[in-house]
């Protein structure tokens, strides 16, 4: 029990930017508190699409404008984590095509104009999704999507071979009864918010998760944590699209 307690802490201390506080005592690398942090990793998902939900609902007033800083405020709540592995992967691929090795790339500290391009694409894509959604009230369409995508990269963890020491330490803690747990957790939550539509996002979700990272597997050769991060934003940013063309 303290074992699950402890990677629900740190897996939102370490995909988000909430305020978590450990013990000196506690360990942090055994095998069952990374297997735990992967099982709960979607709920972090659901805790911060909430928190967005709520401050949207805060600053109702201010319409469209309220909405938008909500959205911006979603992704400062994982601190741009994500995000910031859209910069990295798109200066690899541009890298692959001047036929530099995209691993060397994707491991530097700057970033070059492609990738801050791409990303600007991305979050405004994002963003305006967000934005769409919420004011059509379709807030728990947004809370699913953030649970689906996060529940994608477990999937990928347990699936994919890394060039990555703490993504392939995760896999190696990603036991079966830990991915079903995160399945069946995320997948009861989805079901009460949305019933079968959580279904069909989800299945859409990880179908387009896996042909975007296949996409760039074989692109660039490897998988680390920012192809994984670069693939959340994608799919979440689709399904947004997809939910945003549903309206009537």
């Amino acid at each position: 029990m303290r074992s699950l307690w402890l990677g629900l802490k740190f897996a939102v201390s370490y995909f988000s930017v909430l305020p978590v506080r450990f013990r000196s005592d506690d360990d942090l690398s055994s095998s069952e508190v990374l297997g735990a942090m992967l099982l709960f990793f979607p709920i972090v998902g659901l805790l911060l699409a909430l928190l967005t939900l709520t401050l949207s609902t805060l600053l109702a007033p201010l319409s469209w404008y309220g909405i938008l800083l909500s959205a911006v405020g979603y992704m400062m709540l994982y601190g741009f984590l994500h995000t910031e592995a859209v910069m990295d992967v798109a200066d690899a691929l541009y890298a692959s095509h001047a036929h530099k090795d995209p691993y060397t790339i994707i491991k530097e500290p700057t970033v070059g104009a492609m990738g801050v391009l791409w990303v600007i694409g991305v979050m405004t894509m994002k963003l305006s999704g967000i934005v769409f959604v919420l004011l059509h009230q379709l807030g728990w369409y947004f809370v699913a999507i953030a649970m689906v995508s996060r529940l994608l990269l477990v999937l990928l963890f347990w699936r994919e071979v890394f060039r990555s020491s703490f993504a392939t330490q995760l896999k190696s803690a990603l036991t079966l009864p830990y991915l079903l747990g995160a399945f069946l957790l995320s997948g009861s939550i989805g079901i009460v918010l949305l019933s079968w539509h959580f279904v069909v996002l989800l299945l859409t979700g990880l179908g387009l998760g896996i042909l975007l990272l296949g996409y760039l597997k074989r692109r660039l050769g490897f998988v680390n944590g920012d192809l994984l991060g670069a693939t959340l934003e994608g799919v979440e940013t689709l399904l947004l699209v997809g939910v945003a063309c549903l309206v009537p």
